[in-house]
């Protein structure tokens, strides 16, 4: 079955402020049937200036856990989304500068 990936991040300042809530498509991928509580592995997340960018530097994956699955019937082709638990970004903390 094919699923697109989402994950809400939400980035804060150094004192915790908020600066803005996006969310963050992973990809369409194809997969067996997956359930909420699934595991999916991936690269971190960072931050390129204000942008969520994957930190693809060695070393840096993350598990994240899928935490709903949304089936849209009124597109069509139907589109099944999968929502893997938030995140919070730091900015200063999780900048990771011109790396590609």
């Amino acid at each position: 079955m094919r699923y697109l990936f989402c994950q809400c991040v939400t980035i804060v300042d150094m004192n915790d402020e908020l600066l803005s809530e996006v969310l963050y498509e992973h990809g369409e991928y194809d997969s067996p049937a997956l359930s909420i509580g699934a595991s999916v592995t991936t690269y971190q997340l960072g931050l390129k200036e204000f942008s969520v960018v994957y930190d693809k530097r060695e070393g840096k994956t993350t598990r994240a856990k899928v935490v709903d699955i949304e089936i849209d019937l009124i597109k069509h082709p139907t589109v099944t989304r999968v929502f893997m638990e938030p995140v919070k970004l730091i900015v200063g903390q999780h900048d990771i500068g011109q790396v590609d």
